[in-house]
């Protein structure tokens, strides 16, 4: 029985509420792809999650799970800083919140200063984030079938993984804060071991928030937060590379580099710039960091929608409070083979 009010008229009201709740939700959510587009997400540096707000993180990382399928998300890239201080108790929530994508979506991790030394400070390479508790060898990270290999079998800092999406195999190489020589020796025969794929560069710091690369050989100081400037430079026979390295010694010198990303960088915490190698392809390189911002970020990640038409949508989007930064350096459209944002 329906007291005051005659039942259609009660059922109308009852469903043009929930027509209205429904367009409400739909407003918040997350730009929706377009049909036959896939995405690339991109975790910024989560330290400030890892150390004070772990329900941020978890946020993030449950809503790339939860949309991998309505958003066709083929690979999470994960920019570093991943904890502030490289304790264990910091690394259990990176683990907790990560292990929301093990199973469901591949990632590579590249860590950052504050993953190494003691309480973060990057004076040396120490770091539990090669402990089989956390994304070490016999970690569920180290165990991803898109995982192809390591640096040193011993750890996982620097990787390379493999992918597939839009009918393009993809080549991921993630490297440790600061990349030695070695490394970038590595990584560069691995590039060319691969070449049928696009390669994407993740490394901590690389690119700068004027739009210029790290070059401590022409700026030194005058860029904050170089790698040379930290004490694992110092360390007896230890060499480090920054952008400018990175993009000469590695990046430019193979046809087949198309991506770079990064964190680190504070200031305004963002930058693009792109660039033509040595073979004349078109490399686009992004920062995106936004520790420094209320709650180190509330939520905030990249979502790169790659369309048909060859458009790559660049997004920021934030799952704990459900909205889009729509500025300009936050929001813009490349095209994979050509210069500059449309």
């Amino acid at each position: 029985m329906r007291p005051f009010g005659s039942p259609r008229l009660g059922s109308f009201t009852f469903l043009f509420t929930l027509l209205l709740l429904s367009a409400a939700r739909a407003h918040g959510e997350a730009d929706p792809i377009a049909p036959g587009s896939w995405t690339l997400a991109v975790l910024p540096d989560t330290q400030i999650y890892a150390e004070s707000y772990p329900a941020h993180y978890e946020a993030q990382t449950q809503w790339l799970a939860a949309h991998a399928e309505d958003f066709n998300i083929r690979f999470v890239l994960y920019e570093g800083d991943v904890t502030n201080r490289n304790t264990r108790e910091q690394w259990k929530v990176a683990r907790a919140a990560m292990a929301k994508l093990d199973g469901m979506l591949p990632y590579a991790i590249a860590p950052g200063n504050h993953d190494y030394g003691p309480g973060g400070n990057a004076s040396d390479r120490h770091s539990a984030f090669n402990d089989a508790e956390f994304f070490g060898p016999g970690s569920p990270y180290a165990g991803q079938p898109t995982l192809r290999g390591c640096f040193e079998p011993e750890k996982t800092d620097n990787t390379y993984h493999r992918f597939e999406a839009g009918g393009q195999q993809w080549l991921v190489v993630a490297l440790e804060f600061a990349p030695r020589d070695e490394v970038v020796a590595w990584a560069n025969k691995i590039v060319a071991d691969h070449a049928d794929c696009l390669a994407i560069l993740v490394t901590h710091a690389y690119l700068y928030s004027d739009d210029t690369i790290y070059d401590w050989r022409a700026k030194g100081r005058d860029q904050n937060w170089n790698p040379h400037a930290y004490g694992v430079a110092k360390q007896p026979g230890e060499t480090v590379n920054d952008g400018r390295q990175l993009w000469e010694k590695l990046v430019a010198k193979h046809a087949g580099f198309r991506l770079t990303f990064n964190g680190h960088v504070l200031n305004d915490g963002t930058g693009y710039r792109s660039t033509e190698g040595e073979a004349g392809a078109v490399v686009h390189q992004m920062l995106a960091n936004y520790q420094f911002k209320k709650e180190g970020g509330q939520g905030d990640l990249r979502l790169l929608e790659f369309r048909t038409d060859g458009d790559i949508v660049v997004r920021t989007y934030s799952p704990v409070l459900d909205r889009h930064d729509r500025a300009a350096d936050q929001q813009f459209t490349i095209r994979l083979d050509e210069l500059g944002r449309r």
